[in-house]
């Protein structure tokens, strides 16, 4: 922990006041003024000069902050700083920034560290399973009059479930469709609708299972009494032309074609997953390898970017995460506690990149983040500016590239 003390005094203060002033005058009203006209002296005279402190250290912290960072290149911040004022008048603004310096980081072996990639194999069962999954998106469904329900078909039913006698919350469904065999209810339903015939009304009795999610119904013995409204056969497409055409995946026409091409999509998808995995790997080992003392601050401070990340996750599904929290019955404070692993897995994976890129000297020409600034603007369709404003500036890329040389280093 180092405390260090940035000021602005005189002009550079003063200027800040009056922003603020300008800024303000518009909401003041004051007697015998009409509203914004107030002149400078007579509000001052009036409210005092203080009225305007607090707004003006908040549009005096980034000039701050650049101070501090200008006035102290060596230092390396380990989170951002907290800032508490010192001192405050007319003429000077005095604030004390408390900073947790980036800890010494002992770079243990991080170079051939022998790890091996997994082997990508694709079986002839995956390929089938992805292929009548394929198949799924074009089966028919064709009515089975006078027939019984048998596994794979599609049957709309009524059905209420009774527990002592008496309906239980969420057990009643009314033209329900339900796949035979897709396991979407609790065992032993599906199977005992096997063999009924259409309008058929039937009582099953059940037990929900032990780890049943509800309270009140796991463990219990129910009934169910079920209609069937109607029956329908799933009919699969057959492998024609007509097929290929509907896939319209190019140059597939043929079975097997569209075999090879299942398995180059498994193979590419296996193949990302082994380089993650592997990446990760040689991470883990250089970071086990290591002596480093992570501050708790550190830890803390990730441990709160991977929770907004996950609530950010949660809302692009259409659920806030006091909902989720609400859902699993558990805390705030719990649920960022299943975090720490992570979020000290990645903050020591950022002290040794970093560390490395040190000690291998990694620089990065302005050419380079040109280059890399065009590229990735370009990905994103997108204007460079554009770019460059909401990832943060070149100083980023900078940053990033030079990350992405370090682990290059490491996963060799």
């Amino acid at each position: 922990m180092k405390e260090i003390v940035v000021s602005l005094k005189g002009e550079e203060w003063s200027s800040i006041l009056d922003h603020v002033w300008e800024h303000k005058k518009s909401e003041v009203q004051i007697d015998g003024f009409r509203k914004g006209n107030v002149p400078k002296e007579v509000y001052l005279k009036k409210v005092g000069i203080e009225s305007l402190y607090m707004d003006a250290v908040d549009h005096a912290l980034p000039k701050l902050y650049d101070k501090l960072i200008s006035e102290n290149k060596d230092l390396e911040m380990a989170t951002r700083p907290n800032v508490d004022i010192k001192s405050i008048g007319e003429d000077h603004l005095e604030v004390t920034f408390s900073i947790i310096e980036k800890p010494e980081v002992t770079l243990g072996e991080y170079k051939n560290l022998g790890i091996k990639r997994d082997k990508v194999e694709v079986s002839e069962e995956e390929i089938e399973h992805e292929l009548n999954h394929l198949r799924e998106q074009y089966v028919e469904l064709k009515d089975k009059e006078n027939k019984t329900v048998e596994t794979g078909d599609e049957v709309n039913l009524d059905f209420e479930g009774f527990k002592d006698g008496v309906p239980f919350d969420g057990g009643k469904g009314e033209d329900y469709p339900l796949v035979i065999g897709s396991n979407s209810f609790i065992p032993g339903f599906e199977d005992a609708l096997i063999g009924m015939k259409l309008e058929e009304e039937k009582e099953i009795n059940l037990t929900f299972p032990k780890d049943y999610h509800s309270e009140e119904l796991k463990g219990k013995d129910v009934v169910f009494k079920v209609k069937i409204n109607s029956i329908k056969e799933r009919v699969y497409p057959e492998y024609n032309e007509e097929f290929f055409k509907d896939l319209d995946i190019p140059e597939v026409d043929s079975l097997d074609k569209l075999k090879d091409s299942i398995k180059e999509h498994i193979t590419s998808h296996k193949e990302a997953e082994v380089e993650d995995k592997y990446f990760e790997d040689c991470l883990v080992k250089a970071s086990d390898n290591a002596k480093i003392d992570v501050p708790k601050e550190m830890i803390d401070e990730e441990i709160e970017r991977i929770y907004h990340d996950f609530s950010e996750r949660l809302k692009m599904q259409g659920m806030n995460v006091d909902t989720y929290i609400k859902f699993l019955g558990t805390t705030e404070e719990k649920l960022k506690e299943e975090f720490i692993p992570e979020a000290t897995k990645r903050v020591r994976f950022r002290l040794v990149i970093e560390e490395v890129v040190k000690k291998e000297k990694i620089t990065v020409s302005s050419e380079e983040v040109d280059k890399y600034s065009k590229e990735m603007a370009q990905k994103y369709d997108v204007s460079e500016e554009e770019f460059l404003t909401q990832i943060g500036g070149k100083e980023y890329l900078k940053y990033d590239l030079e990350v992405r040389k370090a682990v290059e280093i490491i996963t060799k």
